[in-house]
């Protein structure tokens, strides 16, 4: 005998599970948690999802999801810029921001090349970034893009793409976490760190 779950319950079960990493047990637990929630809390939520599906855009600039344009970074007269940080997506550009160590202006590319996900230049930022690096003011690129596969294909096919902008281009460095062991490190991650070593 096939369970009943009324209507509204699993049209918010299925709603949730179209979030990435939310699988049917996480959407269930989810769906009845928000059941126990008070009316006002899951009004104000769902007033959160409307606003930010209608009132965030992209910037006209640096293409960073922002409610105004240009976003506060660009709009910042305070900040270096002579410096393009090159992130792969507004979550990178955030955790750069939380370290609060680089005082330059970012280019978020919205994804990194992967021919097996059918993602080449064309769909990345990409022509926006060669615009702005046309402005006399600019100096130096540092390449953020994820260490993996992807995000170094990215980087190198950047780094190339730049050279006749006559640029200094960076990369950020990659190696072992702190706390982290060698004996956990993978290859890739040691040569790494190897690589990017610097002298005491």
């Amino acid at each position: 005998m096939e369970l009943y779950v009324p209507e509204p319950i699993s049209k918010l079960i299925e709603g949730f599970m179209r979030l990435p990493g939310i699988g049917p047990k996480t959407a269930q637990r989810l769906a009845f948690y928000v059941l126990t929630m008070e009316e006002d809390d899951v009004l104000d939520l769902a007033k959160g999802l409307v606003r930010a599906k209608r009132d965030l855009h992209s910037c006209s600039i640096c293409e960073n999801i922002t409610d105004q344009d240009p976003c506060y970074i660009c709009s910042d007269k305070k900040r270096d810029r002579t410096i393009i940080c090159v992130v792969q997506d507004t979550k990178d550009l955030m955790a750069m921001e939380r370290t609060h160590e680089f005082n330059g202006l970012y280019h978020v590319l919205h994804g990194a090349i992967s021919p097996i996900e059918g993602i080449g230049p064309d769909e990345l930022k990409i022509p926006d970034l060669l615009r702005r690096l046309g402005d006399d003011e600019v100096q130096e690129l540092i390449l953020a893009t994820n260490p993996n596969i992807e995000g170094e294909a990215t980087a190198m096919y950047l780094s190339k793409l730049v050279k006749p902008f006559g640029l200094k281009v960076t990369r950020i460095a990659h190696g072992l976490p702190v706390g982290g062991d060698l004996e956990y490190a993978d290859e890739v991650t040691l040569t790494k760190a190897l690589e990017g070593r610097r002298e005491l």
